[in-house]
């Protein structure tokens, strides 16, 4: 169904805020079904505390999985590309809930555009917890050069190939 695509408020370079777009792979109402799950399943609420995902999310629909296992949820972020938002590799554009995880490590990641993929998306993607995602980012900052950024591209091909850590 319509809209197709979905369109978050996210943090980038500098710690502005710009609108990520994906194509919409889960039910209208979301937010609203998260919210009432998190409320009723303690089990839930504790995976999404640790990583921000749930492993067997009830909001994902049956086109939704696919495009998330084939990363093709991902293609209208290039359109952020070309605005100057996001770059292809850096970490992942995350919203301003999640900023107090980052901690001190907030600072590198603000010293970066967000990337359609990166370090964590490499590294185990959604069966990595959030504080490896963090170090991963910080570990990026760190290492970054257009070697480690090719090296990334090239990994990022078998991970969507073999549709590892996502979902």
């Amino acid at each position: 169904g319509f809209p197709i695509i979905y369109r978050q408020r996210r943090i980038g370079l500098n710690g502005k805020e710009f609108t990520c777009l994906k194509f919409r792979s889960m039910a209208k109402d979301a937010d609203a079904r998260l919210i009432t799950l998190l409320a009723q399943c303690p089990e839930s609420l504790r995976e999404w505390t640790e990583t921000q995902k749930l492993k067997t999310d009830p909001r994902i629909h049956r086109v939704g999985r696919f495009l998330r296992i084939s990363s093709l949820d991902e293609l209208p972020q290039f359109i952020n590309v070309l605005r100057g938002e996001m770059s292809i590799v850096g970490p992942r554009p995350i919203i301003m809930d999640e900023i107090c995880r980052y901690g001190d490590s907030y600072r590198y990641y603000t010293a970066m555009k967000p990337g359609i993929t990166g370090l964590w998306q490499v590294s185990g993607r959604s069966s990595t917890g959030y504080d490896a995602r963090v170090k991963l980012d910080t570990d990026y900052f760190r290492l970054r050069s257009t070697w480690v950024d090719l090296k990334i591209m090239i990994r990022t091909v078998s991970v969507v190939l073999l549709g590892k850590g996502s979902c």
